[in-house]
């Protein structure tokens, strides 16, 4: 669905209220903030700080995210916007295969580590159909086979390599990039692991 927009309004693509443009403004910054409070403590990150580092009172970030829930969900539908485009713009460069799974798996792994605890949640959650997010990993996979199919038409995917195992074994980096604390010097080379184990390459000229 388009989001209608007027001069002083713009209409949630989810709801159809509109929304003013002053409140809209305090909407993106409150998203802005809780994705920088999360990063840094988790979802359980003080409501209170995200509105303080957004500039808005309390009362506003209610208005807007009556619970606490209501705001991941918010922030993961965000989330899901910039999941499908990255993977859109791994495909649209045009790069070698090795190249673009390499740009993907990294833009991966910071999609699936966006706080605390998120990547063992998103794991758990991609084949748990009760799960809140669960559609939300649906297009994480979405995303993942746009890549995969686009490397698999240059004749370099290995045969059989299946895009939920490969999902498996990046957020599994991506679990153990959270819980110990490890930076991209570390979970690049283990994603270019995954990257060697796929590829086929090219036969020399």
């Amino acid at each position: 669905a388009q989001l209608a927009v007027t001069a002083d309004t713009v209409v949630s693509e989810d709801d159809a209220r509109p929304m003013r443009a002053d409140a809209r403004r305090n909407y993106d910054k409150l998203i802005a903030a809780a994705r920088e409070v999360f990063a840094e403590s988790g979802s359980s990150g003080s409501l209170d700080e995200i509105a303080k580092r957004a500039g808005v009172g309390a009362g506003t970030l209610y208005r807007h995210f009556p619970t606490r829930d209501d705001l991941i969900d918010a922030l993961m539908r965000d989330w899901t916007d910039r999941v499908a485009a990255d993977s859109e713009a791994a495909v649209a460069a045009g790069l070698p295969p090795r190249q673009t799974l390499n740009n993907w798996f990294e833009a991966f792994l910071g999609h699936i580590t966006l706080h605390r605890g998120a990547a063992a949640k998103i794991n758990a959650a991609m084949d748990d159909p009760a799960s809140p997010i669960y559609r939300k990993c649906q297009a994480l996979g979405t995303a993942n086979d746009r890549v995969l199919d686009y490397v698999r038409q240059s004749g370099q995917l290995r045969e059989g390599v299946d895009s939920r195992h490969v999902m498996r074994l990046v957020s599994s980096i991506a679990t153990l990039s959270d819980d110990a604390r490890i930076g991209p010097a570390e979970t690049v080379p283990m994603l270019g692991i995954i990257v060697d184990g796929i590829l086929i390459e090219p036969a020399a000229s």
